[in-house]
């Protein structure tokens, strides 16, 4: 069946959050959006979690409680809410990368070195600032690769400095924040060397050009709550150096003069779960005849699934079979132990996510995995169930999970000081930063009224 969804989008006439600017956009005023990935909005009120700045800010402004996240609660489909307004029912972006079909019979798999225009199908915030002559950049941000309403763009892909703005490039090295020898050992740098790295491009774009709309999205938190759980030493560690790093991009604004037109919005994509165990789906799949592998890869596949952290995606690969496959996978893990559910697409639309009939990169059934139990993409060997090792935290659990919420702080120009207000949703976040800068944005978040002087 050849939905009208996949007819639009193929046609290109699909502008979900479409918006008109205002005759007056506020040419004054600037927001500055930091993702802290994997800051889980639990840790806000936890003594052991040294957020000073964060805090701070939060004091001076407002905070919701939590912010639900979409599904999957991964990071690059979440960024997308954020700035789209829209579930990923509708902006398209549901893993990190693009989701490809090779073929029947073969396994899927997830492409990140895509473009924009690829990734997603609706119109962002940075699109209608562009289009309303106000100045945006972003600084490792998903699913911006050769954006075109970018001012400066330092994107968060594979090969990340390949399209990174020319201009901004050679900005950095004049300044010192880039040295040739970073620039070829980038793609190998730690994780905490690129966070510095992004963060001196962050306070340069800011105090040379003062752009209205600033996106930073650092990884160390996201990186260290997987390999070592959050509440951890190692997690608290790296919450405290995230910290550090909002309060240098709080100074680069006063240095640049802006502090009282700036509004700061502190947020996250997801939140985190420790996982003592892991589970092998593809491993039951192999054993059950629905995939071959040859070494470590899988070769062939009539049933694939593809993790998400607290959810695997399961494709069935073969047309004629798919209902017969579907049938074998559920039998196969009804009532297996970590399964909290298997889901099928009439159930999709509950979770804000599109039926596979009309949008080729959705899953045919969802397997949800029970607390305190990752999924993994191994296919090899013989356990099912084996204890995490190399990554001992993770996100991607339905949205509805409280543990997956992510942190939403407000603080700055146009922001009631001293306000704390409940559970938001993310597709509000870019609906309220259109408001702060004077443009419409129409889209299925709203507003945040409710923390606005």
């Amino acid at each position: 069946m050849i939905s009208r969804l996949v007819i639009l989008l193929a046609s290109g006439l699909v502008a979900i959050g479409t918006a008109d600017a205002l005759a007056q956009p506020a040419q004054d005023r600037h927001v500055v959006v930091i993702c802290i990935d994997g800051l889980p909005a639990y840790l806000f009120d936890d003594p052991q979690a040294c957020m000073p700045t964060i805090r701070e800010l939060a004091a001076g402004g407002a905070r919701a409680t939590g912010m639900t996240v979409s599904n999957p609660s991964v990071t690059w489909p979440n960024h997308t809410s954020m700035t789209t307004g829209v579930r990923p029912e509708k902006h398209g972006v549901l893993f990190n990368g693009v989701l490809e079909r090779p073929g029947p019979g073969l396994p899927v798999k997830v492409n990140p070195r895509r473009d924009k225009a690829d990734l997603m199908h609706a119109v962002t915030i940075y699109d209608v600032l562009h289009q309303s002559g106000l100045k945006t950049s972003a600084i490792n941000w998903p699913c911006t690769r050769n954006s075109t309403s970018l001012l400066h763009n330092f994107p968060d892909v594979p090969e990340s400095l390949d399209h990174t703005t020319p201009e901004l490039i050679n900005e950095l090295k004049q300044a010192g924040v880039l040295t040739e020898s970073d620039v070829q050992a980038f793609p190998k740098l730690g994780v905490i060397a690129r966070d510095r790295i992004w963060t001196q491009a962050v306070c340069h774009c800011i105090r040379q050009h003062k752009p209205h709309l600033v996106l930073f999205h650092p990884l160390n938190v996201d990186s260290v709550h997987h390999k070592y759980g959050p509440k951890t030493p190692a997690g608290y560690t790296a919450v405290a150096l995230a910290d550090t790093l909002v309060r240098e991009v709080v100074n680069a604004v006063n240095d640049a003069g802006i502090r009282d037109q700036t509004t700061f919005l502190i947020v996250s994509d997801h939140g985190f779960m420790g996982i003592p165990k892991t589970l092998n789906p593809n491993v039951l799949l192999r054993q059950a005849g629905l995939l071959k592998t040859e070494g470590t890869q899988v070769s062939t596949a009539r049933a694939h699934l593809i993790p998400e952290g607290g959810i695997g995606m399961l494709y069935l690969t073969v047309p004629g079979e798919r209902e017969a496959d579907r049938k074998k996978v559920q039998e196969l893990f009804h009532d297996r132990e970590g399964i909290a559910a298997i889901l099928t697409p009439d159930e999709f639309s509950n979770y804000g996510l599109p039926h596979p009939d009309e949008y080729p990169q959705m899953a045919d059934l969802i397997l949800v995995a029970k607390d305190g139990y990752g999924i993994a993409a191994t296919a090899t060997g013989d356990d099912y169930v084996v204890k995490s090792e190399s990554t001992t935290g993770t996100h991607g659990f339905l949205s509805t999970n409280p543990l997956m919420n992510a942190t939403f702080i407000a603080s700055g120009s146009g922001i009631r000081p001293g306000v704390t207000i409940d559970v938001i949703e993310n597709i509000d976040v870019s609906p309220t930063i259109a408001k702060l800068l004077g443009v419409e944005f129409k889209a299925d978040g709203k507003v945040a009224t409710q923390i606005l002087k």
